[in-house]
């Protein structure tokens, strides 16, 4: 009686769990985990790259979840959720998880290199996925 009891409780007390799948650009197809709708995103986005480094994915992406963005490809926005964000308050659960631009020190280099953000565009995912459907188009 009593186990049951807490067991209520507890269910009550815990937010909506919410099957996410995330897409990694340049993976071939998307993790999929459950979690709170409380999570932040910055959680979210670590929890992708253990799961993505146990299954052993190529590209190597790393464990720094700060090198990353993600973004919620249905809002239509370009705009990369803020990591202090919860994860729930999206209204979503398909995300593309994208590794942020680089920059090199142009200075340092004399100039024989340009910018890798240069190089991208803007950096988002869409210009990426927009690029990638031109070449393969052809």
């Amino acid at each position: 009686m009593l186990l049951s009891k807490h067991k209520k409780n507890h269910n009550a007390n815990s937010g909506k769990r919410l099957l996410v799948s995330i897409n990694v650009l340049g993976s071939a197809g998307p993790i999929r985990f459950v979690v709170d709708e409380e999570e932040l995103v910055e959680a979210v986005i670590d929890t992708t790259l253990k799961s993505y480094a146990r299954e052993e994915r190529l590209p190597r992406l790393g464990s720094d979840h700060r090198a990353f963005f993600l973004y919620c490809p249905h809002h239509g926005s370009d705009v990369a959720l803020s990591p202090w964000d919860k994860i729930g308050s999206h209204g979503a659960r398909n995300f593309v998880l994208c590794k942020k631009p680089h920059t090199t020190n142009e200075a340092a280099d004399n100039g024989s290199r340009t910018s890798s953000l240069s190089r991208r565009g803007n950096g988002s995912w869409k210009s990426w996925f927009h690029l990638n459907l031109k070449i393969s188009s052809h």
